[in-house]
């Protein structure tokens, strides 16, 4: 007759012992090790050097140093206007960060352009960037930027880590080169793309 002892471990264990689940320890670990890119391009971000400030303590979420390299930042908060000459130099700060990444739109002109509909002003980041959290306001208060890092960290608590379908395609060999992803293009209100232009802010014809 086979044994618990036989299979493996028996019903005790010696020391401390947690288990849990791959998923669940490293994004336990991102979550509160959040590493923001302030992407300050107008009046909000008034807004995100105030909640960096003592009285709010942003260091409960683990993102209290704002770090200026995108290859050291892992989410980017965009904070204020976008025009379409500042959009290429975003999308390509986005590109250099490493992943995973994670971006947080701050305020009414980075959610959607803002009172500012016209002819030079990007209608929201999410054109050329994957946003996760919206931050209404014009301009949101430090508070509303602490709640959406608490969404973010929900948001990167429920993550799968590693895609179990890429493990087993992996596995029979059917995944052999990566291939990058395509990149958004930038295009003006009222233009079209010209067909075979580089990637990012294209030139337009009208």
């Amino acid at each position: 007759m086979c044994t618990q002892t036989d299979i493996g471990y028996g019903s005790t264990m010696e020391g401390d012992v947690v288990v849990t689940r791959l998923d669940a320890a490293l994004n336990w670990f991102r979550k509160n090790s959040l590493w923001p890119l302030p992407m300050g391009l107008a009046c909000c971000a008034i807004e995100l050097m105030a909640s960096g400030a003592s009285r709010f303590d942003i260091a409960r979420f683990g993102a209290e140093v704002m770090r200026f390299s995108p290859r050291q930042s892992d989410v980017m908060i965009v904070s204020g206007t976008v025009t379409y000459k500042m959009a290429l130099v975003v999308k390509r700060i986005y590109e250099q960060m490493a992943e995973p990444k994670w971006v947080i739109a701050m305020g009414a002109c980075a959610s959607t352009g803002g009172m500012y509909r016209s002819y030079a002003v990007l209608q929201g980041v999410d054109r050329i960037l994957p946003v996760d959290v919206y931050v209404a306001g014009c301009p949101p208060g430090p508070a509303a930027l602490l709640d959406a890092l608490i969404k973010l960290q929900q948001k990167v608590q429920r993550q799968p880590v590693v895609n179990n379908l890429t493990i087993t395609r992996l596995l029979r060999g059917e995944v052999r080169t990566a291939q990058a992803p395509a990149r958004d293009a930038v295009v003006e209100p009222g233009m079209r793309q010209t067909v075979g232009q580089a990637v990012g802010v294209v030139k337009c014809e009208t």
